[in-house]
Order: structure tokens, then sequence, then C-alpha cells
């Protein structure tokens, strides 16, 4: 399962990541310390969702 979450974890985090970084684009936040956090945050939360879905699918 492990290995499961690690795959998941490469597609979760990256989109997560992505997804929180164009929010702070669109909401004015352009500079580099806020989307530099924003991507950070998005990869910290990667991690639990990618275990979750990969417990899910085992």
């Amino acid at each position: 399962m492990f290995r499961l979450a690690l795959i998941l974890y490469a597609m979760i985090g990256t989109s997560l990541a992505g997804i929180l970084m164009v929010v702070a684009l669109t909401t004015g936040y352009d500079t580099t310390q806020p989307v530099v956090i924003s991507a950070l945050i998005g990869f910290i939360i990667g991690a639990p969702a990618a275990w979750m879905v990969a417990r899910a699918i085992s």
C-alpha cells in the first residue's frame, strides 16, 4: 500500500499544489512568497490525501 500511496502522491500532490498556486495568483497574490507557500501547502496536504486514496483502493 505504501508504494501505491507514493505513486498517487506524485499525482495528487502536484495537482493540489497547482490548484492552490492558481488560486493564489487569481486572488492577486502574485509575489514569490505566497506562490511558494501555496505550493508547499498543496504538497503537504497531498500526503494524507494520497494515503487515504490508497487505503480506499486497497
